[in-house]
């Protein structure tokens, strides 16, 4: 099975169609106002209208109200949802969209969070770090991370060096990664997607 990439963080259109290029299969766009890779509405909706077909657009969200989310989702148009923070289920499945909800994993009983999600699209998969929502570059445990269920999707300190062994070890639905692929932050690096990418369909063909 092929292993699905989503590239995180986009704030640039030549970052964007450098990933597109690369055969990426979902694009991240960061609705959180504290993180270094936030970006506004009206260059989301500009970079989101740039997303060809059968790529998807994600927006993600931390701890937002519903208000915030509803609106900045219709105004940019994002094709699936992605929840960093405390939500719940109920507050996750009211925006007529299909969602993904992050976990951030600290020891295996964490998996068990699954469960109160059963409308969430897919599970996203991060390291557990106090006060943060993503974007670390942590890494899950390997014995942990071998708990995810079939359909997950792995992040948290992946880049071109590790990518493939973690996929060997693992077979994930998909990985993510961000700050993986950037060498100033929120602007990804071309030779360093390249690289993902090759990793990636390096470790699928094993």
């Amino acid at each position: 099975m092929r292993t699905r990439v989503k590239i995180c963080g986009i704030t640039r259109l030549d970052c964007l169609l450098e990933a597109v290029q690369r055969g990426v299969d979902a694009l991240g766009f960061n609705m959180y106002s504290k993180s270094p890779r936030f970006i506004e509405v009206d260059q989301a909706k500009s970079l989101v209208s740039r997303v060809p077909g059968f790529v998807t657009s994600v927006g993600l969200f931390v701890n937002e109200s519903a208000e915030v989310v509803r609106k900045k989702s219709d105004q940019i148009g994002f094709d699936l949802l992605q929840f960093h923070g405390d939500e719940s289920n109920e507050f996750c499945r009211q925006f007529d969209r299909p969602f993904i909800k992050v976990l951030r994993i600290k020891e295996t009983s964490d998996m068990g969070k699954i469960n109160d999600f059963p409308d969430a699209k897919s599970f996203l998969f991060d390291a557990h770090v106090e006060g943060k929502f993503g974007g670390t570059g942590q890494r899950i445990a390997a014995d942990i991370a071998s708990a995810m269920p079939a359909d997950g999707i792995l992040a948290g300190g992946l880049d071109p060096n590790n990518v493939a062994e973690a996929i060997e070890a693992l077979r994930p639905f998909a990985v993510d990664v961000s700050s993986g692929v950037e060498v100033n932050t929120g602007v990804k690096d071309p030779q360093l997607l390249a690289s993902f990418f090759q990793a990636v369909q390096s470790a699928d063909r094993r």
